[in-house]
């Protein structure tokens, strides 16, 4: 998986609006990237997507049509993928898409440049075992690939903008603000997580990664787990929430991969709002814990252009 686009929009957004901190950075970084405007990070949140946003509404929905071709597969495929599991099978159902034209218009919106693919690395028992009848669940169970946003506004739009259209074409912004309030969070998340894979690798950066990103199969997911050349594997959490992380995460991290039959080089935890004395004095080669702060070793000036920014400017 390539993260250098999400990277060069991460570090653009930076030096185009210097917010205070790393914690204001992630947070309307994954609302704002890739849309190309100067924000005033001093202001809220809400205050900033009323006036950027929602005050733009009918420019930016016109640019978004451009994007799409104004296709209503594409479209709901994008929403699909914005507020599901991202895993493309879910996706196409959610989306009451089947897999000749959910696959049409997933082609599309890699070929538009507006997804990629996150393969899966689950293991696939049919190839494993072929000569061994399978219990009825793994014979039935499809892997399926996930699928990412290149740029965050996009998928802010059709994660919360899309749903409120017709309310927010009226100037009626109540529903979609109690929405955003109720969902910010969790919404974050995903980018947080992106983010963090990229601070992960940054410092193991001098060893040769044979393959990063989450990991999921039928009865488990990792967030991060990254194997380099040398048979290290580093697994990571991330927690973008206002609770501190404990021991307890710890320990059913270290389930998992028992579980998957993986001995960790190195366990991370990426948190928001920090962790637990118990946890912090753990911390060693074996534990590697990171806040909001740590985000600025990924600052590196960048002047690429996005998407949606080319389209507005």
């Amino acid at each position: 998986m390539t993260y250098t686009k999400l990277l060069d929009q991460f570090r653009s957004f930076y030096f185009r609006n210097y917010p205070d901190d790393m914690e204001i950075q992630i947070s309307y970084f994954s609302i704002f990237g890739g849309l190309g405007f100067d924000i005033d990070t001093t202001k809220p949140l809400e205050y900033l997507i009323h006036e950027h946003i929602l005050e733009n509404f009918e420019e930016l929905r016109t640019k978004i049509k451009e994007l799409t071709l104004n296709e209503e597969n594409n479209k709901r495929l994008l929403r699909a993928l914005a507020i599901g599991d991202r895993r493309i099978f879910s996706a196409f159902n959610r989306a009451g898409l089947n897999n000749g034209n959910g696959g049409a218009a997933l082609n599309f919106l890699q070929e538009k440049g507006l997804v990629t693919l996150e393969y899966s690395r689950e293991p696939d028992p049919k190839k494993e075992h072929p000569n061994q009848k399978l219990k009825r669940d793994a014979a039935r169970h499809r892997i399926s690939h996930k699928v990412l946003f290149t740029q965050p506004f996009i998928r802010f739009w059709f994660y919360f903008i899309s749903p409120h259209k017709k309310e927010i074409m009226e100037h009626n912004y109540d529903n979609f603000f109690k929405d955003f309030r109720k969902r910010q969070h969790s919404y974050t998340s995903l980018v947080f997580e992106e983010l963090s894979e990229v601070l992960l690798n940054y410092h193991i950066r001098d060893a040769q990664i044979l393959s990063s990103g989450s990991y999921w199969d039928a009865n488990l997911e990792i967030d991060i787990l990254t194997i380099t050349d040398k048979e290290q594997i580093y697994v990571a959490e991330c927690k973008w929430t206002n609770h501190i992380i404990n021991k307890k995460e710890y320990h059913k991290l270290n389930e998992k991969c028992q579980k998957l039959g993986i001995e960790p080089t190195q366990i991370a935890f990426f948190s928001k709002r920090g962790f637990s004395k118990e946890l912090s004095n753990m911390q060693d080669a074996s534990l590697a814990l990171y806040m909001s702060e740590d985000f600025t070793a990924l600052l590196k000036s960048n002047s690429q252009e996005t998407l949606i920014e080319r389209f507005i400017n």
